[in-house]
């Protein structure tokens, strides 16, 4: 509880530019920080699903929203100036492997571009103490080890998705060390840094080709998923969980300056790495004979087999740590699609009393 008081004493009346707010974590970020008191700016493009929970939640009904694109240098300039945030959470991106392979040219410029974009305006506009930019556990050379990744080791990416925040990862680093150095933090006064998560669930992701939102619609419309690489490994986490760890390190940016610039990683404890077909079957349990699935046999593109996060760091200087074991994070995804499938108006309470609920256990 001390800690609830805490983030709720530290966040009330900030001003926070989160760009990507009309997304599945930028809703869910969006909705927190009003229950936090803060005054969030969201900036984006048109919410990326339909079902959407930016949508079904009314989330801009408690925020200043702004629909523009990421890559607007002009746009985003004109955002921070006119509204003055006091940290800027970058959430924009097109985050989809499968669709990168379709799509690479939109996924490079949206993914490296606006990156590049926002930490342009963030240095043109000198108005924001901390930035934040999210990128994914992707942005990692993935050697298929058996361990975690750290934020010492080195970036790649095999598909145009994974390579596009590898890139992102370069740049934030690039833009901290040419125009915020930390040697020089009480000329500029800007903390930049950047933070990788996993394979992210919850409520509210319409999403395709991501295997819960894709079973969850599945079952609405009584058809048949089929599931891809059943024995691939990721780190499954509660939407909360990231979010929780962004906030705890953009709240020491701002208070503390650079000694919290650089990367960080959040992901779940190494017993919550779970192949796929054990997420199926655990939501198979829940759901029975509505829930109908089989292999796809088809000659997939790439996807990596097995991927995890050492979070050491985050663990040790942030006092960050996953609250949610995984069977427990799916009967939060259960309880909210449930709420969903009963009465699609009732998604924002039942977010809040998630939050809520999460915020307890801090």
């Amino acid at each position: 509880m001390e800690n609830m008081d805490m983030m709720k004493a530290f966040w009330r009346n900030k001003k926070v530019l989160i760009t990507g707010h009309t997304g599945f974590k930028g809703s869910w970020l969006s909705l927190w920080l009003q229950l936090l008191g803060a005054k969030p700016i969201g900036y984006a493009l048109e919410p990326p699903s339909n079902p959407s929970f930016f949508v079904d939640g009314e989330i801009a009904s408690g925020m200043a929203s702004i629909t523009a694109d990421v890559r607007d240098l002009q746009a985003l300039e004109n955002t921070m100036r006119a509204h003055q945030p006091d940290i800027v959470l970058h959430l924009a991106a097109q985050s989809l492997v499968r669709y990168s392979y379709d799509h690479p040219l939109d996924t490079y410029t949206t993914n490296i571009i606006g990156t590049a974009m926002v930490l342009e305006a963030v240095r043109k506009t000198k108005v924001s103490r901390a930035v934040l930019i999210v990128t994914s556990d992707k942005c990692y050379d993935n050697k298929e080890w058996i361990w975690g990744y750290r934020e010492s080791d080195p970036f790649g990416g095999y598909d145009p998705y994974s390579s596009s925040k590898g890139c992102a990862e370069l740049i934030t680093s690039a833009y901290r060390n040419s125009y915020f150095p930390t040697a020089q933090y009480n000329d500029h006064g800007i903390t930049v840094a950047s933070a990788r998560a996993g394979n992210v669930i919850g409520g509210g992701d319409w999403a395709d080709d991501r295997l819960v939102p894709d079973i969850f619609k599945s079952i609405l419309s009584k058809k048949r998923v089929n599931i891809r690489n059943p024995r691939a490994v990721r780190p499954w986490q509660f939407v909360l969980e990231p979010l929780y760890g962004y906030l705890s390190l953009a709240q020491k940016m701002y208070e503390s300056g650079v000694e919290y610039s650089g990367g960080w990683n959040f992901g779940p404890d190494y017993t919550d790495c779970k192949p796929v077909d054990w997420i199926v079957e655990e939501l198979s349990k829940a759901w029975g004979k509505q829930f109908k699935w089989s292999i796809d046999k088809k000659d997939n593109p790439h996807e990596a087999n097995f991927l995890m996060l050492d979070c050491s760091k985050a663990k040790r200087r942030l006092k960050w740590k996953p609250l949610l074991d995984l069977k427990t994070a799916l009967d939060w995804v259960n309880e909210w699609f449930i709420c969903y499938s009963h009465n699609n108006k009732g998604v924002r309470e039942i977010a809040e009393k998630q939050i809520l609920r999460y915020m307890e256990m801090m």
